[in-house]
């Protein structure tokens, strides 16, 4: 069997998995919407969906539940493209935008937003993704020694992140009257999610999408290697730039919304890349269709385990990557 033949017959298997990570995506929405406190069923939801009124089901599910089970997808499948990028341009499997400290970057300048200016809300996604951009330039040149090593970029990553935190923490006791709020953002959490937060992400999901997959062919190549991807004509290090910085607008973005929410970006795109394989035309769809299934299923059951009190989802997300995290840093060390 040559490489040609391997490659289709690879095809309908990983377009059903897709198709599966989707289904997956469409169930979690739905449970999310339909379960909660209020028990509303699915034929109630449809209806409530197709011809609203001003019943109090109603509120609930417009106002309420379907703009943060939106809101929870789109912030898991943008946080699960991200770190599907960072693993492929850093090289290193336990890249992930929470855990190399490129989410901590994000966080210190939305939590400046959130406490000083409150007032500015609506700029919290540029001044994550700069927070996340600076974080990301700090840990590339503090890992950089004649190229990049994955044990390099994970120490330096740990460093950067404890700095950020201790910065986060810094500005929380400074302004221990405002606290209640940002504390339950730097979690990770969905409660109280609405149309704006919708309207805030959508935009920054569709552009991020677009140039992950536009970049996916150049992933491919990154994985080669540094000296086999010059060979083929490649500018290496602007790729990775340029990479970076898409992953952390993907990142930033599921911040600003979602708070520090961890371990979306480390565990779904080794799911993805164990079922489909190491081709990115496939990955990046498939992390962002299974990342909004992930997202929405753990939102749902840090709603119910405790109801009618709820933990914050990121709560259930390190309750599930942590042991991740260990079993790949057993494996890959």
């Amino acid at each position: 069997m040559n490489k040609y033949t391997f490659h289709t017959t690879r095809t309908p298997w990983r377009l059903g998995m897709l198709i599966l990570f989707a289904v997956l995506a469409a169930a979690g929405i739905i449970l999310s919407v339909v379960q909660g406190v209020a028990d509303i069923s699915i034929r109630n939801v449809i209806s409530i969906l197709l011809a609203p009124t001003a019943a109090t089901a109603d509120k609930i599910v417009w106002n309420l539940r379907l703009p943060r089970a939106i809101t929870g997808a789109l912030a898991g499948s943008n946080l699960a493209m991200s770190g599907a990028i960072l693993q492929a341009v850093m090289r290193n499997p336990l890249a992930d935008p929470h855990i190399i400290g490129i989410s901590s970057g994000a966080g210190i300048a939305g939590i400046l937003i959130l406490i000083l200016f409150p007032a500015y809300t609506y700029m919290m996604t540029p001044a994550a993704f700069c927070g996340a951009m600076t974080a990301a330039a700090a840990i590339y040149v503090l890992s950089w020694k004649n190229g990049i090593k994955p044990v390099r970029i994970i120490l330096a990553g740990v460093a950067v992140s404890a700095f950020l935190s201790a910065g986060i923490s810094s500005i929380l006791i400074f302004y221990s009257d405002r606290v209640h709020g940002a504390l339950m953002w730097m979690v990770g959490g969905l409660a109280a999610r609405s149309w704006n937060d919708v309207s805030v992400i959508v935009p920054y999901a569709i552009i991020g999408f677009v140039l992950a997959m536009s970049g996916s062919y150049y992933l491919n190549i990154l994985q080669m290697g540094d000296d086999m991807a010059r060979g083929l004509g490649l500018s290496v290090e602007r790729t990775r730039v340029l990479l970076t910085a898409v992953a952390a607008l993907l990142a930033a973005s599921a911040v600003s919304v979602a708070g520090l929410l961890g371990f979306v970006g480390l565990i779904v795109p080794h799911i993805v890349r164990l079922l489909i394989g190491a081709d990115y035309r496939y990955i990046i769809p498939g992390s962002a269709v299974l990342g909004a299934a992930v997202v929405t299923f753990s939102d749902t059951a840090a709603r119910l385990l405790l109801a009618p009190a709820e933990l914050p989802v990121g709560i259930i997300m390190a309750f599930l990557g942590a042991p991740f995290f260990l079993f790949l840093l057993r494996r890959e060390m």
